[in-house]
């Protein structure tokens, strides 16, 4: 099975956003407006085909996105050019997530920490012991392009112990270096992060 043959979890934007009288661009970071629209979501998600999904804007992908921060320091990537989305080939991230799938269980919120520890375990290796706590602290919508109109992004905070190592799986796609925020506000490192690692960043700053 292809990669958009996989089943994933979606909700109609209609629904999410409550015919858009809850729609925001960038991160929502308000307790009340995150809580509003993640019972949204969780009241009527469902699955599509991945690529059914990609091509219609009436839904949206949750898609967790998860920081993670260890002191000052927060744990970044490139996409180097054996990654498969050659659109975002020595692109920078801060975000490690995908698209989610459903579990046994009718919560979004024990979804949301399945696909999410699913998700990091996949992409990365670190001791679980040096975990500090994690929090989901916004949302992240993009409609100013094609690919941002059908996701939204759970934005959540990963803090480690200051000693923990990480390190990515995928060395092929991906190269992983530590980086303090301050760095990462330069002209020239800022230039290069993706479009939702640019709004979290903006958000860390405040």
């Amino acid at each position: 099975m292809g990669k958009m043959d996989e089943m994933i979890v979606v909700a109609p934007r209609k629904h999410v956003f409550h015919n858009e009288t809850l729609s925001f661009q960038g991160v929502a970071s308000g307790h009340e407006k995150v809580a509003t629209i993640m019972n949204r979501i969780n009241r009527h998600f469902s699955e599509m085909r991945r690529g059914n999904a990609e091509e219609d804007p009436a839904y949206k992908q949750p898609i967790p996105y998860v920081v993670i921060r260890r002191g000052n320091e927060i744990y970044s990537y490139e996409r180097l050019k054996g990654g498969g989305e050659s659109r975002l080939h020595q692109k920078l991230s801060i975000g490690f997530g995908g698209h989610m799938n459903a579990v046994s269980s009718s919560s979004f919120t024990d979804m949301l920490e399945a696909n999410t520890e699913r998700e990091l375990h996949e992409e990365l290796f670190f001791d679980k012991n040096k975990k500090k706590a994690m929090k989901t602290i916004g949302l992240i919508n993009d409609d100013e392009n094609e690919v941002g109109r059908v996701h939204i992004g759970i934005l959540s905070v990963l803090d480690l112990e200051e000693d923990a190592e990480v390190s990515v799986r995928e060395t092929n796609q991906l190269a992983g270096n530590w980086i303090t925020l301050e760095d990462l506000l330069t002209d020239e490192t800022y230039n290069r992060l993706e479009t939702w690692s640019q709004f979290v960043v903006d958000i860390l700053k405040k």
